[in-house]
């Protein structure tokens, strides 16, 4: 069953007592632009909302990715301006904020690649569930961007601060070995399994006590959350350095012109 969403390029559908979030830009390995991430509170919200929905599960179209990350393409009309950015910004934040804090359990069926702001996607989920040929990496550091403190630090509350440095120093990619050492997921199963497994998953979660499942998701969420000294404006001061950098501009032409960046650190 469809449910609406307002741009193709999200689909929302509904399957007895699941909700099926699928990013739908195949053709771009899923990556998001600023319309898809728009989509997400509004289809979260309605998934909530639906007493029948016991589980939410995000994918993206096709065999080949999960979400490749966001929209690079958009970034000189969207990320060029720091009036843009902060607009572009926000938008992520808002979607990654209405993952997380759905009331019902979320996963993550990750089918290929999950780089960047996929990876944020999925980390915003309670769950994730992997086939073994996906790949896993924040390339912030070869793009001279700087990844959303909200986002840092659901990737520290899950793999811990030597694995989410690792991840973000080297801005390499990691198999699914690497990530399921790391508890970056919760399980790796084959791709021709990986349905049928969320699938299974799923059932389990739907067959419990509702109450008692969102119960244990708000109180682990509780103990998840950073310690009252974080400083959020020192945070946000470094990630708005990044992009007034002239490194983020060398780092948005050299993706575009498909060279090595050359950063100065200015």
């Amino acid at each position: 069953m469809s449910i609406s969403s307002p741009t193709p390029r999200m689909i929302a559908e509904k399957t007895g007592a699941i909700g099926w979030m699928i990013f739908n830009n195949p053709e771009r390995l899923n990556a998001v632009g600023l319309d898809m991430w728009q989509a997400v509170p509004e289809i979260m919200r309605a998934f909530d909302a639906d007493p029948e929905i016991r589980v939410i599960v995000l994918k993206g179209a096709g065999d080949r990715a999960f979400v490749a990350g966001a929209d690079i393409s958009q970034f000189g009309e969207s990320r060029s301006s720091a009036e843009g950015i902060l607009a572009y910004e926000q938008a992520t934040e808002i979607a990654f904020d209405a993952i997380a804090h759905a009331q019902k359990p979320t996963i993550a069926m990750i089918d290929g690649y999950c780089i960047g702001g996929g990876l944020g996607i999925a980390l915003s989920c309670d769950l994730r569930i992997a086939a073994e040929h996906s790949t896993f990496g924040i390339p912030a550091a070869k793009l001279g961007l700087a990844y959303g403190a909200s986002g840092t630090g659901r990737l520290v509350h899950i793999v811990g601060p030597a694995f989410a440095k690792e991840i973000f120093f080297t801005a390499r990619r990691f198999t699914t070995d690497e990530a399921l050492a790391m508890g970056l997921v919760n399980r790796v199963t084959t791709k021709e399994a990986l349905e049928t497994v969320t699938r299974d998953t799923c059932a389990a979660i739907a067959e419990n006590a509702p109450l008692t499942v969102a119960a244990a998701k708000q109180v682990v969420d509780e103990f998840a959350r950073a310690p009252g000294n974080f400083d959020h404006e020192k945070c946000d001061a470094l990630i708005a350095r990044c992009f007034a950098s002239d490194d983020y501009k060398e780092g948005r032409a050299a993706f575009m012109e498909k060279r090595k960046p050359n950063f100065e650190g200015k």
